[in-house]
């Protein structure tokens, strides 16, 4: 088993990034009851990290320093080296973020070391790390090994675990590690939003999700009203904002977010591999199609065979009664 795991905690303006805190659970079950320290990177996060601290973490520790407060390889390289040599952990996990994404196989290299990407799951066998992870789009998984003896580094797809409730108390310790103007070979000088939508997908408890099965950008508006009824984000497939019909970032799906959400609503949806590896792990799936032989059907926890036309205003008719909207 391993003797500890380091797993990087990226903030973002202050706020955690909740595709880190889902590291907590793997983290936990390939130590088998050793040590999960996490390391917290950013800017004015001391509070952020006594929260980590209060998630089945046993050490955490913090970088805190204006050149942290929004991401770059540099100055996070320099406060996750600096942890790791702190910490002497046998595994470290990094987010399936773009930074996360970034970092590790960066890390690693530096380190002459192996990088495990896009993994969905993690154990320890023959003293060293095993990680699963799909290929051919998700149609296939299949086991990728570190040698044994070697420090572990691996990325974590984001959706696969879920995120462990703050309980109990603990604290966190400051890490003082010097990040100069030198040390940084680029230096952001300025953030432009991009637009993130009503709600937030990544997070949200029900998502409302339209293919290309609707049949116009117009049709949408269907699936707007049963989210608004729903107090749920709208969400969409790859076809769908290729056409244009939707933003890029109600995307779900291998080149968009990843969801886990406790209701997945899709109407419309086929059900190709590009999306069902971002929403695969919802945890009841409602399908909405015409087609009775739409893949999508093979993960539904229940599937409704009809026109979408008439199905969808009456399914939202039916919630606004029910809550009394």
């Amino acid at each position: 088993m391993a003797s500890g795991v380091l797993i990087i905690i990226e903030t973002s303006a202050g706020q955690v990034r909740e595709t880190a805190l889902e590291l907590i659970g793997p983290a936990r079950e390939i130590t088998d009851g050793g040590q999960v320290a996490a390391v917290v990177i950013g800017s004015g996060i001391e509070t952020v990290a006594g929260d980590i601290a209060r998630r089945s973490v046993d050490r955490v520790l913090y970088v805190d320093a204006p050149a942290l407060e929004r991401y770059t390889t540099d100055a996070y390289t320099r406060a996750i080296e600096a942890a790791i040599s702190a910490v002497d952990p046998a595994v470290v996990l990094f987010p399936g973020t773009t930074a996360g994404r970034d970092l590790g196989p960066y890390i690693a290299a530096r380190a002459d070391a192996t990088c495990l990407s896009d993994c969905v799951k993690l154990r320890w066998e023959d003293n060293g790390l095993v990680a699963t992870r799909p290929v051919y789009q998700g149609k296939m998984l299949t086991d990728v090994r570190v040698q044994s003896g070697e420090r572990s580094y691996a990325v974590m797809r984001g959706g696969v675990a879920p995120v462990p409730q703050a309980s109990g108390s603990g604290s966190a310790e400051p890490l003082a590690v010097e990040i100069g103007d030198g040390d940084l070979r680029v230096k952001l000088k300025d953030v432009a939003e991009k637009p993130a939508g009503g709600a937030n997908l990544e997070g949200a408890e029900t998502v409302v999700v339209g293919g290309r099965g609707l049949g116009s950008a117009e049709a949408f508006g269907m699936i707007e009203e049963l989210a608004a009824a729903l107090d749920a984000p709208v969400g969409a497939t790859r076809a769908v904002t290729d056409l244009g019909w939707r933003p890029h970032y109600e995307q779900i799906g291998q080149t968009g977010k990843t969801v886990r959400p406790k209701l997945y609503i899709g109407a419309g949806v086929s059900g190709a591999v590009q999306h069902t590896v971002g929403m695969q792990g919802s945890e009841t799936v409602v399908v909405i199609n015409r087609d009775p032989d739409a893949p999508i059907l093979k993960l539904a926890t229940i599937g409704v065979i009809g026109d979408l036309n008439e199905l969808l205003p009456a399914l939202t008719a039916e919630i606004r009664a029910a809550r009394g909207q």
